[in-house]
């Protein structure tokens, strides 16, 4: 399939595994030229290896940035100005009973999995607006609807990106 996205520039966050990773890889094989981004240069440099393992003419970079905080999201745009694709993969969960979850892990879910992708789509879209072109895609889960009991702080950080999806596209 040709997604026509030779030459586009691509980000992915929290993408040296799984969904991210995956993405990364799909991204990197149409032909855009693709960062992709873990919270240590050690897990950065095993994606981009795997990604060229998979197809060797690949452009392929990448940055280690948590997003843990606003630090994260300015580590990336001063390293990647500019991108086409903005893809918000990156997210944490843990499983514990509503009564037990603290202010600290609400906060800290929401920054994680919410605040940086405001964050980078906020640095990002001007951009996109002005070339006219460009996408930013969130990627929520099942649990934005469909609240897990064990984990309500996720399912409330996965229903405020869909949210926040809906509003950038309007």
């Amino acid at each position: 399939m040709d997604l026509r996205l030779a030459g586009k520039i691509a980000f992915v966050t929290g993408s040296t595994a799984g969904i991210g990773f995956a993405i990364a890889k799909s991204l990197a094989i149409e032909g855009a030229y693709v960062y992709v981004n873990g919270r240590t240069q050690k897990r950065v440099d095993a994606a981009m290896a795997a990604i060229r393992s998979h197809a060797a003419n690949t452009r392929v970079d990448g940055i280690a940035a948590d997003f843990s905080g606003p630090a994260g999201a300015e580590t990336v745009t001063e390293k990647l100005p500019v991108v086409d694709v903005l893809v918000n993969n990156v997210g944490i969960f843990e499983p514990k009973p509503f009564t037990e979850i603290l202010d600290e892990d609400w906060y800290r879910l929401f920054e994680i999995n919410v605040m940086s992708g405001v964050r980078l789509a906020r640095h990002y879209l001007t951009g996109m607006l002005e070339k006219n072109w460009g996408r930013i895609v969130f990627i929520s889960s099942e649990s934005a609807v469909q609240i897990p009991a064990e984990m309500v702080h996720y399912g409330m950080t996965k229903t405020a990106q869909i949210a926040v999806a809906r509003g950038i596209a309007e």
